[in-house]
């Protein structure tokens, strides 16, 4: 772990959680994929959530620093719902290293990503170059891999109502993460975005 005099920093990011619901669903698709796709690292399922801002390393102070902007942007944002829809891997073109699940989010939740960004940026952090794109990390090739035949895949709809800043910690299973802070998206009134 990288220090910064003498204090370890803290690998952490910014992600909407996902219902119980949601996570049987893809436990069920992940079990269905494993006999079709090889050498994928699987992400655990109760580790899968929609990442808003990836921040890397940083001093808890940093992190401890984002909480009230993050606190007022999801107060300022109703909870709502999204369709889970469409398999495909990153990188766009050529071998596959990353396999993912797609997730059509509605404005309101378009709008919260963009708060966080700039909620990191004014912390210190480097602007994040690549554009927004909403997606669930279902697995990782530890080796690029050719480009698999994905079959169609639709989850239906879930909700999106907890904002949380997680904690990362790589371990040989993969990746535990420990919230930090919960932030509480209020319930929608009767006006719904329509994603």
């Amino acid at each position: 772990m990288t220090e910064e005099a003498g204090e370890k920093l803290i690998r952490a990011f910014v992600a909407l959680d996902l219902d119980d619901s949601t996570r049987a669903h893809l436990m069920d698709l992940m079990a269905g994929l494993r006999s079709q796709l090889n050498g994928l690292r699987w992400v655990r399922p109760e580790g899968i959530h929609l990442t808003l801002r990836f921040l890397g390393y940083a001093r808890r102070s940093v992190l401890d620093s984002l909480v009230p902007t993050l606190r007022m942007a999801a107060a300022e944002c109703p909870a709502r719902t999204a369709d889970i829809r469409g398999l495909g891997t990153f990188p766009e073109r050529g071998r596959a290293r990353v396999l993912w699940l797609g997730i059509q989010v509605p404005p309101s939740i378009l709008r919260l990503q963009q708060t966080c960004e700039r909620a990191a940026v004014a912390a210190g952090f480097e602007p994040e170059t690549r554009p927004f794109a909403p997606h669930l990390t279902l697995g990782r090739w530890s080796q690029p891999a050719p480009r698999p035949t994905l079959p169609p895949t639709d989850l239906g709809r879930t909700s999106l109502d907890t904002l949380v800043l997680y904690r990362s910690q790589p371990g040989a299973k993969g990746s535990v993460y420990t919230p930090i802070e919960t932030f509480a998206l209020p319930p929608s009134g009767a006006a719904a975005d329509v994603p």
